[in-house]
């Protein structure tokens, strides 16, 4: 590989023209032809690195909390469970658009090589994790976010650093396949996580860190800048208001989908309350800051531009609709199907993860397809068909028994699959076509932030949901499924009146509780040997749970198709195709205005 030349010195309060930026690349272009595809190569790992690791332990948190020995259907380690899932989540949501603002004023390349840095350091953390128990759980869980952290110098630069890179008339094909690697990893996570979860639960954080290390030096070697930066300085209340504001609104949401107090879910505790509403007018005074701010940490400017604010609206919607979809596939897979066909609990995350193969097939196959294609053609089509796609597959889901024909879930579940390649790629790329040079970074960081908020709303969006289908059938069929098997009326009323969550929770980590729940009462020591090996068999609770399940699954997915159904009507609402010119004048153009249009 030929030495890369210094990167140009940049003066605090300078900015590098357009034309100038431009003239750079094309001369680096001249001296380094193949610099681009290194770019895409080691933008895309290291998404795909850090998307797996948004997912992997999803389907292996039974391995790690066996691991470190804790209960987390214990009452008091609930919320351990939940933020095992939402540190990552949350963290990434809240810092990717001030990473990328940070790209965007010292360098794209600067702070995603850190990325890689911090994202390793914290893989091999967790990975040495010295502690059992609560110990242990929290120090995995201050792991997690720290390589959230990392994760999100990552996923705010990469879109960046490839828009740079790339000529307009082939960003259709490289922001697709990076942003394949981006929902390929929250898929394969599922997959990676069910087999390493077999052989030992600390491979799910070894297996980060070689690829860290490899990446880590071959960004630092390799990776040059090219981007327009926009010195200036940090713009404090913007980055508060942003980040307090967000932080609060979810992590009101993990708190959301707990009892309290005699309710089935806490939505009313005060502080989930304070949460939300204070969030909100955080968010709101963000917006009022950064229109009045002589250098915001964003342009709200950018929001009138319809390709960006479709298809970040669109990228929203179906990140929610994706994530929830996931959790309700590993309930439904983990927790009721493989028990039912003879699986032992322990052994039902590896084939879950088996199991949804279908799904990230169909969306490697559309992903870079339709990413190509939208070169030539424009976004709408693909994205605006892909989500209606997902939500035909949406209604499929209903339609079929909670005890499916595999399949038929295994269709469903690949055009879902191709329905997301579809709308993805390119997606993505219309985003980052619409966006000035010297706001990419902080345009990806924006993108980026609806994308990982969206997964981490899906929690609360669609366990709130199933919650509220499992409890108008749930207990009853506790009731009598006890009952029926000779459990005393008292005890089977007491864990019949249970909250749902708390089987939800069971069927999501592929536990059976009925042995835990009967098992402090005494009474599993006075039945018929018969009725105790059909309570605590593979199937007793996989039955018990199905009807309440679909009467559930009905809800939350019926509301994932309206959510693609209306992100489908945002998509086609972008426009045709338009690519941003940085020659003009304006910061912000109106990509809907017929003359800048044509032959883009």
């Amino acid at each position: 590989m030929s030495a890369v030349p210094p990167e140009p010195i940049t003066e605090p309060g300078e900015a590098e023209t357009d034309q100038q930026q431009r003239g750079r690349r094309r001369r680096y272009e001249a001296d380094h032809p193949h610099y681009k595809w290194i770019a895409l190569s080691n933008t895309t790992l290291g998404i795909l690195m850090a998307t797996i690791n948004s997912s992997i332990v999803i389907i292996s948190l039974p391995a790690i909390f066996r691991g470190i020995n804790l209960n987390p259907l214990d009452q008091g380690n609930v919320s351990y469970l939940l933020w095992m899932l939402m540190g990552f989540l949350v963290v990434s949501a809240v810092l990717v658009v001030t990473l990328g603002r940070l790209g965007d004023m010292y360098g794209r390349v600067k702070i995603y090589n850190l990325g890689f840095v911090v994202f390793t350091l914290a893989s091999l953390a967790l990975f040495l994790c010295p502690f059992d128990g609560s110990a242990g759980a929290m120090w995995l869980i201050i792991g997690r976010i720290i390589q959230g952290i990392g994760g999100a110098m990552l996923m705010a630069n990469s879109a960046a650093i490839l828009t740079d890179a790339f000529p307009a008339h082939q960003r259709g094909m490289a922001l697709g396949i990076n942003q394949v690697s981006a929902i390929a990893g929250s898929f394969l996570g599922l997959i990676i996580g069910g087999v390493l979860s077999e052989w030992h639960w600390r491979a799910i954080f070894l297996v980060s860190v070689p690829i860290g290390i490899a990446g880590t030096i071959w960004a630092y070697a390799s990776l040059h800048e090219l981007g327009t930066t926009r010195r200036g300085k940090l713009d404090v209340p913007g980055n508060l208001t942003f980040g307090i504001g967000l932080t609060a609104i979810l992590v009101a949401i993990t708190y959301g989908i707990q009892p309290y107090g005699g309710h089935l879910m806490g939505w009313t505790n005060p502080w989930v309350l304070l949460g939300l509403i204070g969030g909100a007018l955080l968010l709101v005074a963000f917006c009022i800051i950064e229109s009045k701010s002589s250098d915001p940490m964003f342009s709200m400017s950018l929001f009138k531009i319809k390709a960006f604010s479709a298809g970040n609206l669109a990228g929203l919607l179906a990140s929610i609709g994706r994530g929830g979809m996931q959790f309700m596939l590993i309930i439904w897979l983990q927790g009721i199907w493989l028990p039912l066909h003879g699986y032992d609990y322990e052994s039902t995350p590896l084939w879950a993860g088996i199991y949804l193969l279908p799904l990230t097939v169909g969306f490697l196959i559309a992903g870079p397809a339709s990413g190509f294609l939208s070169d030539r053609f424009g976004a709408r089509a693909f994205a605006s068909g892909g989500l209606l796609l997902n939500a035909v597959t949406f209604i499929g889901l209903i339609l079929i028994p909670v005890n499916f024909s595999y399949p038929v879930f295994a269709l469903l579940l690949f055009l879902n699959g191709i329905g997301s390649g579809m709308f993805s790629a390119p997606n993505t790329t219309a985003i980052m076509n619409s966006v000035p040079a010297n706001q990419r970074g902080v345009a990806s960081g924006m993108r980026a932030t609806f994308f990982n908020a969206g997964t981490s709303l899906s929690i609360g969006i669609f366990f709130s949901l199933m919650i509220v289908g499992l409890s108008g059938s749930l207990p009853e069929a506790m009731h009598s499924g006890l009952t029926g098997q000779g459990v005393p009326e008292a005890i089977a009323g007491g864990i019949a009146a249970l909250p749902p969550v708390a089987m939800l929770f069971a069927a999501f980590l592929g536990y059976n509780p009925i042995e835990s729940l009967l098992g402090p009462t005494g009474v599993l020591h006075h039945l018929p040997s018969g009725n105790v090996d059909t309570l605590t068999g593979k199937e007793f609770f996989p039955h018990l749970m199905s009807g309440p399940f679909h009467d559930g699954l009905v809800v939350v997915f019926i509301s994932a198709a309206i959510m693609m159904l209306i992100a489908a009507g945002a998509s086609l609402m972008r426009g045709k195709k338009y690519v941003h010119d940085d020659t003009a004048p304006e910061p912000a153009v109106d990509a809907g205005k017929e003359s800048q249009l044509a032959g883009r």
